[in-house]
């Protein structure tokens, strides 16, 4: 068996126009660990049909903050999809939480959701259900497939690029024009 590369853990990757599975087309997925024993991620760019509002007062977590309320909630991936998961920048101690790189965790506690409430939570936050997983040696095969970029992670991307921009726009860190590869077939 072939030595594992270099793990891809504060990566994002970035679906080429070739991979054409619905629940990952188009689709940019952060890589939060990455070991001999597989991967797992969040995809970063699809808003599902929650809000953050939505999911609070299902938490019975109230808030005042109207802008809070109506930040969208995406869909992490097709594993844990009942399962919240907050991509951030804050390196407080949460209850549950993950290094993903330098300046960027992945919290799964209830504990942030309540600070973000109250307006104490941390300055960028995305919020997703669900997230998605790769089986050992399952990433490297589709990399080797050509059905992924990586590209390293980017605060700017994450936070503040508009979701629909950033499939393109991940790409694009590596001088990667999506819309002229081989494959793609147009617009959704």
């Amino acid at each position: 068996m072939s030595q594992l590369p270099t793990s891809l853990a504060d990566h994002l990757l970035v679906a080429l126009p070739s991979l054409t599975d619905p629940t990952f087309a188009r689709s940019v997925a952060l890589i939060c660990q990455h070991d001999e024993a597989g991967a797992m991620g969040v995809l970063v760019n699809q808003p599902s049909e929650y809000t953050l509002g939505e999911v609070l007062a299902q938490m019975e977590i109230s808030t005042d903050d109207a802008a809070l309320r109506g930040i969208p909630v995406l869909n992490g991936g097709p594993v844990h999809p009942e399962r919240g998961f907050v991509i951030h920048d804050d390196p407080r101690e949460w209850d549950a939480c993950l290094t993903v790189g330098e300046g960027l965790f992945l919290t799964t506690s209830r504990d942030i959701l309540e600070a973000m409430a109250r307006g104490e939570g941390p300055r960028n936050a995305l919020v997703t259900l669900g997230c998605a997983g790769w089986s050992s040696g399952q990433l490297e095969n589709e990399l080797a497939e050509n059905s992924w970029l990586a590209v390293p992670a980017d605060a700017d991307l994450l936070f503040s690029t508009p979701l629909d921009e950033r499939w393109q726009g991940a790409a694009a860190r590596l001088g990667v024009d999506l819309f002229h590869h081989t494959g793609y077939s147009g617009h959704v």
